[in-house]
């Protein structure tokens, strides 16, 4: 074994996995500590920066430590198509309330989801994600799907009495349609499980009930699709 394939193991710990050259591109960009990042193919990676990331490409060409596929092979479970692994330290941290809406996921159970809606979050300039429940929000899985951006926002995991304070609005089926009600600066928008919807306790602090329109005879939105109609919703909407 090398000794950046030892430093690897070394580090893993008390670090997370930013799986592929995007995730390493947003994690860099937007302030993550990246003790290690690793490839197979430092050339083809430093390429890659060129044509996407050539605010990058100084600090790759710096960081990036190559090595054989055959050990990046035995060091992420799933090398990335882009050959490019690297260890970043955890950065989770609760949304400041009054501005852009912070995110709730009541007992989210999908990790891909979750990742998928931390991309929104940061995409969109929400305040951040926060789920409850078992969930680890900085799980491998869901850093992901969420390709690094988790280091664009705050993300992290609370209790449903540790929420901010502010007007939370719950999306489920029976409630108002969202299109009639403008989301407030300072609010929680919280959405339930995919299986089980939001929890009774949540839902009975909500401010409001709101629903997605749907046409009549389908169930449901995917997590993540839900979470992007009800933020371009507030795009389109800002508050006076």
């Amino acid at each position: 074994m090398s000794g950046l394939a030892a430093r690897w193991r070394e580090l893993s710990g008390a670090t997370v996995l930013l799986d592929g050259f995007h995730a390493l591109k947003h994690a860099l960009r937007f302030g993550a500590e990246v003790p290690l990042a690793l490839t197979a193919d430092k050339a083809g990676a430093l390429r890659l920066a060129g044509e996407l990331a050539p605010d990058l490409t100084g600090v790759l060409g710096e960081s990036l430590r190559e090595v054989t596929p055959a050990e990046l092979a035995s060091l992420v479970p799933r090398p990335h198509p882009t050959g490019v692994a690297a260890l970043a330290t955890p950065a989770p941290r609760r949304p400041a309330g009054g501005g852009p809406p912070v995110l709730v996921l009541d007992q989210p159970r999908h990790l891909g989801n979750v990742g998928a809606v931390i991309r929104l979050a940061a995409g969109a300039g929400a305040a951040g994600v926060l789920t409850t429940g078992t969930v680890d929000p900085w799980h491998p899985a869901v850093l992901r799907a969420a390709a690094g951006l988790h280091f664009a926002t705050a993300v992290s995991r609370a209790e449903p009495a540790e929420l901010p304070a502010g007007p939370l609005y719950a999306f489920d089926a029976d409630g108002e349609d969202l299109r009639a009600v403008p989301i407030p600066p300072g609010a929680l928008l919280a959405f339930g499980s995919e299986r089980s919807g939001l929890t009774p306790g949540l839902r009975e602090r909500a401010t409001a009930v709101l629903a997605l329109p749907m046409r009549p005879g389908v169930s449901s939105y995917n997590l993540a699709t839900s979470v992007a109609m009800a933020l371009y919703h507030w795009l389109a909407r800002p508050p006076a």
